[in-house]
């Protein structure tokens, strides 16, 4: 724990970061380590690490110190500072309580309470949970590609998004390519336009490949440089494709649909969680159904945008917990 608190100390981290971490989580990890300095530097950083090598806090946790440092010298205003931008409202979902709770124990590590807020944004936010962001603005606002872009579109949105220096773009590689990639990119240059402030650009993922385009990305149309933190590998993957013995045609015959669905079953039964990807939202619904029927209620949940936000966080944490199989 000493040596923890050390690094911590030597890392500029203020006084209740430090005794968190180095009592919660010990020393950082490699990845954590290469970030901090990165951003600490005033960079534009890209993370590169596996699930689990703790990219969330390696991309938040200086910007938090920050905010932290400023609410307690009295200094931190009630605009939002720092964006985290997620293609996936779920995963958005979880930041926000990702953030919250080292927010909350931190607090308990010092005796003068300082005002971070962290808020989520998103297309299952209430019109009452919109007006009390535009109200009392959160400073660390977690939301979505389309959601940003309702902000920047709005007046009263844009009064808000005036002091952001900090923009966190997980899941990038979900992003390059593809339309919700050139509309965030978009975004961002808006955003650029009305913010008083150098704004620095965070990527994080763990599948991202090749870095540099992955980076050109991230910090747009500007000849700057970007930290590239690469670390750990990719796990072993075992691929295979499978098709039904019965012959294949344009339309699916029930015979081959009952050879997919036996198959599947059996996957199911022979793992502890399987993802079960399909095209449609309507075969999301019809395939649940079946398997329904055959393996139960509490085994198999449909999962898409149209099911409503409690459906969705209800199936969203089963899976997580494992009790739910597919």
């Amino acid at each position: 724990m000493e040596r923890a608190f050390l690094f911590m100390a030597e890392n500029n981290f203020c006084k209740p970061v430090s005794d968190w971490f180095s009592a919660t989580l010990g020393l950082p990890t490699e990845v954590q380590a290469l970030a901090w300095k990165s951003i600490a530097a005033g960079q534009h950083t890209l993370i590169s690490a596996p699930t689990g090598s703790g990219k969330t806090l390696a991309a938040f946790l200086i910007v938090l110190d920050r905010l932290i440092q400023e609410s307690l010298g009295g200094t931190l205003l009630d605009r939002t500072r720092v964006i985290y931008v997620s293609p996936l409202k779920a995963l958005s979902n979880d930041i926000e309580k990702n953030l919250q709770r080292p927010l909350s124990e931190i607090r308990s590590y010092h005796s003068d309470d300082f005002k971070v807020r962290v808020q989520l944004r998103t297309g299952d936010t209430t019109a009452a949970e919109r007006a009390a962001i535009l109200k009392v603005p959160p400073h660390i606002l977690i939301t979505t590609p389309e959601s940003l872009y309702l902000l920047l579109t709005a007046e009263r949105g844009r009064k808000i998004l005036g002091d952001v220096d900090t923009v966190i773009i997980d899941e990038i590689h979900a992003l390059i390519g593809n339309k919700r990639g050139s509309h965030l990119a978009l975004s961002l240059e808006r955003l650029e336009r009305l913010s008083t402030k150098k704004i620095q650009r965070i990527g994080i993922s763990a599948t991202q490949k090749p870095l540099q385009k992955v980076a050109d990305f991230l910090i747009g149309n500007r000849d700057e440089p970007v930290g590239i933190i690469q670390v750990g590998h990719r796990r072993e993957m075992e691929l295979s494709i499978e098709v039904p013995k019965s012959p294949l045609g344009a339309v699916m015959s029930n015979e081959v649909w009952e050879e997919i669905y036996e198959r599947l079953i059996e996957l199911i039964q022979e793992h502890r969680t399987t993802l079960i990807f399909v095209n449609t939202r309507r075969l999301a619904e019809r395939l649940s159904h079946i398997l329904i029927e055959r393996l139960g209620a509490d085994v198999v949940r449909a999962h898409h945008g149209s099911m409503s936000k409690e459906h969705r966080f209800d199936a969203e944490q089963r899976l997580k917990s494992g009790s739910l199989k597919a």
